[in-house]
């Protein structure tokens, strides 16, 4: 795997005896450190840390990028505020998605676009044909790394190693310049799990120094380094999105049911005619929860039928490992999307019985908001 792209904290993962690293993308990333099971139930009971660098990272400038971001968007960018993270997609105009990302407004007509490993060549392409007057970006992917610490146990284990009061920093808000592990960084509440936790832009040179800074503090808090193959379990189990399997150019927003992040109010938007006539028609597909009901685990673009009629097909499946239930993500044909319709699934040749279930497959016990990012790419 040679040929492939390295995060800066890519010499670290060789410490740990039961590193596996595949390729994700065009990176070689770790889908586990000691085993997906073991880093999932670590997430969910106490935290679990990340390292997401192949991330994308845009700054946008200018007197007119609040404009051009609105203009790019689905939601509504005219409502954050410096210190504001929000949830949001590219579209392209018949409604399909070019991808899902994060914008952080670090100031007045100041933004950070954080958008997903593969497709930050696209993205870029794409922002910059319809890029307008008076607006300036960067790429920054390459000297950004970031780290994810997430967890139940997160603004314990953060507190250890930061002056700034991570307790007080709400769901998709952020600090700029907080200090963690003696190093400057962007400090935010977000993440891909469903469990609380912060998220972490650091430069490239220093992502090693807090890596390390946060393993040590959290050691006897049950802290673990966590791949990829727990953050997918993670982010399946909470109905979050990933790109290519949830999203795509041939998936739209409200078929995914993030018709939340779609502001059709606010002003028109690339792809905004498309999904108006869609809302007003409704979505002919439907993104829903399924367990199947006889033995077998529902894989991606596993056929799902109503008797003879295949309606649709599985975007993401496997056994839970907080459930130990064989759950799926599918989209289908909104006519079978009820909770409790029976169906079929066929594996492996074989036809199971299924039915719709509801989703998200697992909450947070806590009573605050869960922060969650939806963006990640496969």
């Amino acid at each position: 795997m040679s040929d492939l792209l390295r995060t800066p904290l890519f010499p670290l993962y060789a410490q740990y005896e039961g590193v596996r690293c595949i390729d994700f993308g065009g990176w070689e990333l770790p889908v586990q450190f000691s085993g997906i099971q073991k880093e999932h139930e670590a997430v969910r009971e106490r935290a679990g840390l990340f390292d997401v660098s192949h991330m994308g990272e845009f700054t946008v400038t200018g007197e007119q990028a609040e404009a051009f971001l609105q203009r790019m968007t689905t939601n509504d960018v005219t409502t954050i505020v410096p210190g504001q993270a929000q949830y949001t997609l590219m579209c392209y105009p018949d409604g399909g998605v070019v991808d899902d990302l994060l914008i952080y407004k670090l100031a007045e007509q100041h933004y950070m676009l954080v958008v997903n490993a593969s497709n930050i060549d696209k993205d870029w392409a794409w922002l910059q044909e319809h890029m307008t007057p008076g607006v300036n970006m960067t790429n920054i992917s390459e000297q950004t790394a970031l780290l994810a610490l997430q967890g139940p146990l997160a603004v314990e284990i953060l507190g250890k190693v930061t002056g700034t009061d991570a307790a007080s920093i709400e769901p998709f808000r952020f600090v700029q310049d907080a200090s963690v592990c003696g190093v400057s960084l962007l400090l935010s509440r977000t993440g891909y799990t469903g469990e609380d936790g912060f998220e972490l832009y650091v430069s490239a040179e220093q992502a090693a120094l807090v890596w390390n800074g946060l393993m040590e503090a959290g050691a006897d808090l049950g802290l673990v380094p966590a791949g990829l193959g727990a953050r997918d379990t993670l982010r399946f189990e909470a109905r979050l999105p990933l790109y290519g399997q949830e999203l795509s150019p041939t998936i739209s927003p409200l078929e995914a049911g993030l018709g939340m992040f779609v502001k059709l109010n606010a002003g028109p938007f690339i792809g905004h005619e498309a999904l108006l006539k869609q809302k007003n028609d409704g979505p002919a597909r439907k993104l829903v929860g399924i367990e199947v009901l006889e033995r077998g685990i529902p894989r991606p673009h596993y056929p799902i039928y109503t008797g003879d009629v295949q309606i649709g097909e599985v975007t993401t499946g496997t056994q839970s490992p907080t459930l130990k239930r064989n759950l799926g993500l599918a989209l289908i044909d909104a006519r079978h999307a009820a909770l409790g319709t029976p169906l079929e699934i066929e594996i492996r040749g074989k036809k199971l019985k299924a039915e719709v279930v509801r989703t998200p497959f697992h909450k947070r016990t806590r009573t605050s908001n869960t922060p969650t990012q939806g963006a990640e790419q496969a």
